[in-house]
């Protein structure tokens, strides 16, 4: 029987259970004692964050990383977030991936003034005297390396702080990052 879990991955852990080169990194086994054979599906960069599916069922990683299925992020911007740059983003913007320019898919995009509880304030970015900073929530159903830092830079608003919020129809809930939550089985909204 497949085994599911949630969790909030914190800042600095690599989405992966193993790390073959030399310097030590914080891997997600750290945090809780998954079984053998559990995968992360998809990944968030070791300075990204929030919520990463995880299960021993490899045709529910296949389903859940299709691009039929939306990922939302909330991404904390250098800078004051206009409705242009909403406006860019939604429509797509050019973005660098393998050495190859690419428009991204169109997307939804928003400003946000009310972080949820399990976001919080995090981990400190840095001092408000080196500028604004603001919030926007991006939604794809795409995910290439880095992208979502790639398009807020394409729309000169930088990312400092990026949090995945949903995937699909699933939510960071209440999870405070490190919290693992097993659950029966994932169900997954295609769009």
């Amino acid at each position: 029987m497949h085994r599911h879990f949630l969790l909030h991955k914190p800042h600095g852990y690599l989405s992966q259970f193993i790390y073959e080169k030399k310097r030590h990194k914080k891997l997600l086994g750290e945090l809780y004692a998954f079984p053998e054979n559990t995968m992360a599906i998809g990944r968030l960069d070791e300075d990204s964050e929030g919520l990463l599916l995880l299960t021993t069922d490899g045709m529910m990683s296949e389903i859940v990383r299709s691009k039929t299925v939306e990922k939302e992020y909330f991404a904390q911007v250098d800078g004051i977030v206009t409705e242009e740059a909403i406006a860019q983003l939604k429509k797509g913007v050019e973005i660098g991936f393998k050495g190859i320019r690419y428009t991204t898919k169109k997307c939804e995009a928003k400003m946000i003034t009310t972080l949820p509880d399990c976001i919080g304030e995090g981990r400190r970015i840095r001092d408000e005297r080196h500028g604004p900073t603001s919030w926007l929530s991006v939604t794809l159903t795409e995910g290439k390396f880095r992208q979502v830092r790639k398009m807020t830079a394409a729309v000169g608003l930088p990312t400092l702080r990026l949090v995945r919020v949903r995937v699909g129809t699933i939510n960071l809930q209440n999870l405070k990052a490190g919290d693992v939550l097993e659950v029966p089985d994932f169900q997954i909204t295609e769009y």
